[in-house]
């Protein structure tokens, strides 16, 4: 009884064992719909065949995906033009004769380099669309890869069109004979999207990630469809580039007359190299980015919560990132500079421009200045989170770059009419903002974060004229992510939530930086226009000259001065505010003897005689 079991156990194991078995022989077999990894050699050549093919399945694709090292994937052993592919994600599609019941493709390495990847076969009947069939583009005659290519600014996919299906043995119908019902004018094309789990560069992420969404069921309920594409439109779709986050594109053709459907083969990237030796996917960022970010970061921390206490530092802050945002877009649409030498020249100009914004409170008196740049910045951020929504994916917005523009521009410039209004709420309003991001920027230089993309998305856009038909979709995953790996991204949402909230509360409970109505407030600005004293004598008040006449009536006898109240609880009170600001009383100054003395205050400038005549003047 105890033999019977061993033998049943070995049964179990005799399908684990057969592909390790036909592998180390060069040959791998597998079954439709089930994965295989594989690993090949250095210089190695496997036969993939699947075999047992039932009768109804008119068409089979093989496909065959590693990380970041080429796979040759070809019809013959012998690699000829037209009949094989090298790349990452390669995939080939085989139509069956009658009877016909194995197919067999063979793999290879070009590199020199061992290299391990997951393979996966699907099957389809006739009455299924045929991806890639009327390809007239791709080296492939029948064509179901999805080709992937990205820069700095955008991820953009092509794929062949399809055909219709037809039974073994019969000629496919014609690709443009027609545009009639009965032609694969009337295919629909669906582009899906899946985000691989954020800052996981793993090869078993990649892997399950693309097994789960190799077929049309797995893609349709996994994958987010981002478009739908027609027989007028390319087979094209443009994307948002997120450097390090790994991204699973594919497409499924389908026929809305047979309702049948079949999927291409699914292409990935992590819109980054993993052979660079500079800013690689394990490696990403540049120095200079990351100590101009880390440091942008640290002045954040400070606006945040200390920027309206330390009113000049924070005007020098606002000044400086306007500055260096406004020169950095500048250049870098006008001139072809090293991308450091750009952001050195931005950093420079970006401290003028803190400079100049703290000059022209400090020196010149100009509140309408720093009430525009203060307000803009905060106009800025607000604009770009409305379409960092779903919003900003609609057609009109992509289609149409006046359209965008001008609704961006219409939510910028509604910001700063609010703060002619409320100055100071709409002031610690933006230090608590606009601090809390430039933190949240500052992580994103070492760790990859979602919200870094409002505005990234926007100076894209700015540097790149082909970025309004991309998506700017980016991952912020709840669904089909372990328990661990979703509280972590709700306690990093909640920090970056947690940092400007915490600093208006701060201001408001202990009347850091003036929230209240308390004593802190910034220092005002100085007179726009000094009085300037005469530089002759003035002849009436001269020693020994006598006073000129005057036609205007002399000035009034003293009033008698009335008995003194005794200061009461109030006394020692602050004045009262009035219009908005607060008059401050200066200590009596004597004028000299047979001279004149110049007393000013805040609100109001006194010129005193020797003859005990005085002449108020407010200023403007």
């Amino acid at each position: 009884m105890r033999a019977w079991s061993w033998c049943a156990r070995l049964l179990l194991l005799l399908p684990l064992l057969r592909p390790a078995r036909t592998q180390a022989e060069g040959r791998v077999t597998f079954l439709p719909g089930a994965p295989q990894n594989v690993t090949m050699g250095v210089n190695q050549t496997l036969q993939a065949v699947v075999a047992a093919i039932p009768v109804d399945v008119a068409f089979v694709t093989l496909q065959f995906h590693t990380q970041d090292h080429n796979a040759t994937l070809s019809y013959y052993r012998v690699l000829r033009p037209g009949s094989f592919l090298t790349a990452v994600d390669s995939g080939l599609l085989s139509a069956l004769q009658p009877a016909q019941m194995s197919v067999s493709w063979f793999l290879s390495s070009p590199a020199g380099t061992s290299v391990t990847g997951t393979g996966l076969v699907l099957s389809y009947s006739s009455t299924d669309p045929v991806p890639g069939a009327c390809n007239m583009e791709f080296n492939l005659e029948v064509d179901p890869n999805v080709y992937v290519r990205y820069n700095l600014y955008e991820t953009t996919i092509h794929f062949a069109p399809a055909n219709l299906g037809s039974d073994r043995g019969v000629t496919p119908p014609p690709c443009d004979a027609s545009t009639g019902a009965d032609t694969r004018w009337r295919l629909q094309y669906d582009v899906y999207q899946y985000f691989l789990p954020e800052n996981d560069l793993s090869q078993h992420s990649l892997f399950s990630a693309i097994q789960a969404v190799a077929d049309v069921r797995g893609l349709t309920q996994k994958g987010r469809r981002v478009l739908t594409l027609s027989f007028t439109e390319l087979t094209l779709a443009a994307f948002t580039s997120i450097p390090g986050q790994g991204v699973v594109y594919s497409v499924v053709v389908r026929d809305p007359l047979l309702n049948s459907s079949a999927s291409y083969l699914p292409v990935h990237t992590y819109a980054c190299s993993f052979a660079s030796t500079l800013d690689n996917c394990r490696t990403l960022g540049r120095t200079s980015t990351k100590v101009l970010f880390t440091l942008t970061g640290l002045a954040g921390l400070f606006v945040c919560f200390f920027g309206h206490r330390f009113f000049k530092c924070e005007l020098f802050c606002m000044g400086f990132g306007f500055a260096a945002f406004f020169f950095f877009v500048l250049i870098t649409r006008t001139a072809e500079l090293d991308y450091n030498l750009r952001l050195v020249l931005s950093a420079v100009i970006g401290v003028l421009g803190g400079v100049v914004l703290v000059m022209s409170w400090w020196r010149f008196g100009s509140v309408m200045a720093c009430v525009v740049v203060v307000g803009l910045m905060l106009g800025f951020l607000v604009a770009s989170l409305v379409l960092f929504t779903p919003l900003g994916d609609l057609d009109v917005f992509r289609r149409s770059d006046v359209v965008f523009w001008v609704t961006f521009c219409s939510v910028l410039l509604v910001v700063p009419l609010f703060f002619v209004r409320w100055p100071r709420e709409g002031n610690i309003l933006t230090c608590g903002v606009l601090g809390a991001y430039a933190v949240v920027l500052a992580v994103n230089a070492y760790v990859y974060t979602s919200l870094s993309y409002i505005t990234l998305n926007i100076l894209k856009r700015f540097l790149n004229s082909n970025f309004s038909a991309a998506f700017t979709d980016v991952p912020f995953q709840t669904i089909g992510e372990s328990a661990t790996r979703r509280r972590r991204r709700r306690a990093h949402a909640s920090r970056q939530l947690l940092l400007p909230s915490s600093s208006l509360r701060l201001r408001h409970d202990h009347r850091v930086g003036g929230a209240g109505r308390g004593r802190h407030r910034p220092a005002a600005p100085p007179r726009a226009h000094a009085p300037v004293l005469p530089a002759q004598p003035v002849p009436h008040v001269a020693a020994g000259a006598g006073t000129p006449r005057d036609q205007r009536a002399g000035p009034e006898p003293p009033l008698p001065l009335a008995a003194q109240p005794a200061p009461g609880p109030g006394a020692a009170a602050e004045p009262e505010e009035r219009g908005g600001g607060r008059t401050h009383a200066s200590a009596p100054v004597a004028p000299p003897t047979g001279g004149l003395a110049f007393v000013h205050t805040r609100a109001h400038s006194c010129v005193c005689t020797n003859d005990s005549s005085v002449r108020l003047q407010t200023l403007k």
